[in-house]
């Protein structure tokens, strides 16, 4: 390895890891003077995107290049500068209103006038302002992100902005989706439609019935619940008529508008009960984005209205524990946390905390693994909770099973909500999940309209965040004017996490391999003048139940026409030439057959086609049947 090549290295990968992520790398390169960047370039062409770049790759890179390594080590701070501003999610106003801060006291040189120490006060004073303003909303660490780290951070903000409006004005367009939104090519689309159609497998498979709803909901479903972050993170505005709407950040307030329009006067339900529904809608929330957490994610949904009983939080879990295991995901890799919020609320009832400060409360205790007893205990007494009462909610909060929660509330709360759980437990005993299942005082789920059992699912790992949550959630119709309270369970069950439980485990590339671009056919024809033979064959294929592709420009030269339909992932090609035509025939050749190369197919009569291919491929899936059983 040359010497400047090592020096790139120990700069790049200073834990040295043996590996660099690709996104950094390519945000260094962007940094770069143009000959370095240009090898930088050449060597990420050779990696996949988004996968790990190894040294060995770097070393090859700029072996024999002679390096100024002051350039990297200026590309990397401003690479890594970049990256913390852009997980700070500055909003469009507040980058506007640094810009003018920076407009207050432009650069000079030299010693500055009376004038100039002025405006440099007055900058120094708004930007200290503007500090604390970001640091608050964005709960901000001060000696982390100091005044003037936050500084470096916006003005490489400021830069790429100017950067891009400066293409804009050339004409060119951004080919990046909003920030915290993702672009579905084919192939990443299928293995969504793939995780799609397990989750509706499951959900089909206990009963339930599909429904949906539009990504435009009434604003006010959700100012209804007061106390909760949701609303301060929706994407919501006045439209045209004057109504104030949003994207839907969650799917549950949607459900409850629904059943209550099946609901007659008297306030019952126009319907079979229990109603059992369940939905994979597109959700919207303007938070910061990180593993496993975008502003837009598909959820899917499992709800149960009209069952008092554990029996319907039984059947959700089931369903879940399912799902994990048709995915090959075993109660060695993932848990679900158990507890109630009825024991919460009579807990924090008997520390003497009023009904109206439950649901805030809650909101604080949900962040208890995130930042810890002591920050918990801090906001809790913001919200005017004294010190003894956030105590008392703590010490249950580290209780380690049902029985130690049962004797620390024994004759202080009514006991029925924890023989709930105790039956939740044995239930799933029976139903065979019990295993994945854990009892955690801690877990209460931050939504304000939980009412009884709430559940969480996690990784053993520890490394995501939850993977789904849901719970009981009895007095939600009443917030929306139900005459009385309609018994729901329900939960949530992103798609953004599950496929990075999925990375970890390393069960995608299976799944890769299941959703890869497949095709019966390729039907190619060998001329312009034979395009409309070409056509009837593949719509005589077609008619008969196979999937065909017509190659859309003839080719003469027999091998471009193989290549295609190999990387189209055909089974067979179809080529329709002017001999065989002639004898009313077409040439097919099986391009997943292992033997010789120079093999061209064999003739097929046009009357014998369909015929033939149906046997054909019945073949295939008996190969492919005993080849699945040598494996097992």
């Amino acid at each position: 390895m040359g010497a400047d090549a090592s020096k790139i290295i120990k700069e790049l990968d200073k834990e040295d890891k043996g590996e660099i992520g690709y996104k950094f790398a390519k945000e260094v390169t962007s940094k770069l003077p143009k000959k370095l960047a240009t090898a930088a370039c050449d060597m990420l062409k050779s990696i996949k995107e988004g996968d790990s770049i190894p040294v060995d790759s770097i070393s090859k890179a700029f072996e024999g290049k002679k390096v100024d390594i002051r350039q990297v080590k200026k590309a990397i701070k401003e690479a890594k500068a970049s990256k913390g501003a852009d997980a700070l999610n500055f909003s469009a106003e507040e980058l506007k209103e640094y810009a003018e801060i920076k407009a207050m006291a432009p650069e000079f040189k030299g010693k500055p006038t009376d004038e100039q120490k002025a405006a440099m006060k007055k900058q120094k004073g708004a930007m200290a302002e503007f500090s604390q303003k970001i640091q608050q909303r964005l709960s901000l660490d001060k000696k982390q992100w100091s005044a003037k780290k936050l500084g470096k951070a916006l003005d490489q903000l400021l830069k790429k902005s100017i950067a891009s409006e400066e293409k804009k004005s050339r004409g060119a367009i951004s080919v990046e989706p909003p920030s915290g939104t993702r672009d579905f090519f084919p192939e990443d689309y299928a293995i969504q439609s793939w995780l799609f159609g397990e989750m509706k497998k499951v959900a089909r498979a206990f009963g339930f019935q599909e429904y949906d709803a539009p990504v435009l909901e009434h604003a006010e479903l959700y100012k209804r619940k007061a106390g909760e972050e949701i609303t301060q993170q929706m994407y919501n505005f006045i439209d045209k008529e004057g109504a104030e709407v949003t994207l839907r950040p969650e799917m549950t307030p949607t459900l409850a508008r629904m059943v209550l329009k099946k609901m007659d006067e008297s306030g019952e339900i126009r319907d079979l009960l229990p109603l059992k529904w369940f939905s994979i809608p597109q959700c919207w929330r303007f938070e910061t984005t990180q593993r496993g957490r975008k502003r837009e994610h598909y959820q899917w949904n499992m709800d149960i209205v009209g069952v008092e009983g554990v029996t319907a939080e039984l059947e959700l879990l089931a369903a879940v524990t399912t799902f994990f295991t048709n995915l090959g995901i075993g109660c060695e890799d993932v848990g679900i946390k158990i507890n109630s919020r009825k024991v919460l609320g009579a807990i924090v009832h008997a520390a003497g905390v009023s009904k109206e400060m439950f649901a805030p409360v809650c909101v604080i205790i949900d962040k208890l693994d995130k930042i810890g007893p002591e920050a918990v205990t801090e906001e809790l007494k913001n919200k005017k909770v004294p010190v003894e009462s956030a105590k008392m909610i703590l010490d249950a909060m580290k209780c380690k099973s049902i029985d130690e929660l049962a004797k620390l509330c024994e004759g202080k709360v009514d006991m029925t909500a924890v023989e709930e759980m105790k039956q939740l437990f044995r239930c799933a005993k029976a139903y065979g999940f019990e295993d994945y299942l854990i009892f955690d005082a801690s877990v209460v789920r931050g939504l304000a309209y939980y009412t009884g059992i709430v559940f969480e699912c996690f990784d053993r790992r520890g490394e995501l965040r939850a993977i789904c949550g849901g719970g009981r959630y009895d007095r939600l119709m009443t917030l929306y004017g139900s005459q009385k309270e309609v018994p729901c369970v329900g939960f949530g069950f992103g798609d953004c996490v599950i496929m990075e439980l999925l990375k970890e485990l390393n069960l995608l590339p299976s799944v890769v391999e299941k959703t890869k671009r497949r095709v019966d056919f390729v039907v190619a024809p060998f001329n312009d003048d034979l395009y409309g033979p070409a056509c009837s064959v593949a719509n005589t294929l077609r008619e008969n139940g196979f999937s065909v592709e017509m190659l859309l420009e003839p080719q003469k030269k027999v091998r471009k026409a193989f290549s295609y339909a190999d990387k189209a992932g055909a089974r067979r090609i179809v080529l329709v030439a002017p001999t065989e035509w002639e004898k009313k025939s077409v040439k097919v050749k099986d391009l997943r057959k292992v033997g010789d190369e120079n093999d061209k197919g064999d003739e097929v009569k046009l009357e014998d086609l369909v015929e033939s291919m149906k046997k054909a491929f019945q073949q295939d899936k008996k190969k492919c049947e005993v080849a699945e059983e040598g494996k097992e």
